[in-house]
């Protein structure tokens, strides 16, 4: 359902290790939201809810509610470091278009 390459593992696995309460996973939520329409939402979560697909990756948990499973099925989250900024990359096929500061999509 989701990929995620070993930069992505290593900084949600960074995240998870260092949070002041414990974690079990990584939620990532699609809502409505963004100049073009859905966003991605991303945190640290106690555990999963009923209906939420789980996806394991060396040692990280993904948890994703049923509304949004459609929406990043297939999907490759990357993290990247940069001089000017370092986050998330999310490269989505399911995503018709997504605006110009990559963070919302169609």
């Amino acid at each position: 359902m989701i990929t995620l390459t070993e930069n992505a593992v290593a900084a949600m696995k960074t995240a998870l290790s260092g949070g002041a309460e414990p974690a079990q996973g990584v939620r990532i939520t699609v809502e409505p939201g963004g100049c073009a329409g859905l966003k991605y939402l991303m945190g640290l979560e106690g555990g999963p809810r009923e209906g939420d697909a789980i996806i394991e990756t060396d040692g990280v948990r993904l948890f994703v509610d049923v509304g949004s499973q459609p929406h990043v099925n297939g999907m490759t989250v990357d993290f990247v470091m940069g001089l000017e900024s370092s986050g998330f990359i999310f490269d989505n096929p399911n995503a018709a278009e997504k605006c110009a500061c990559g963070k919302s999509f169609t």
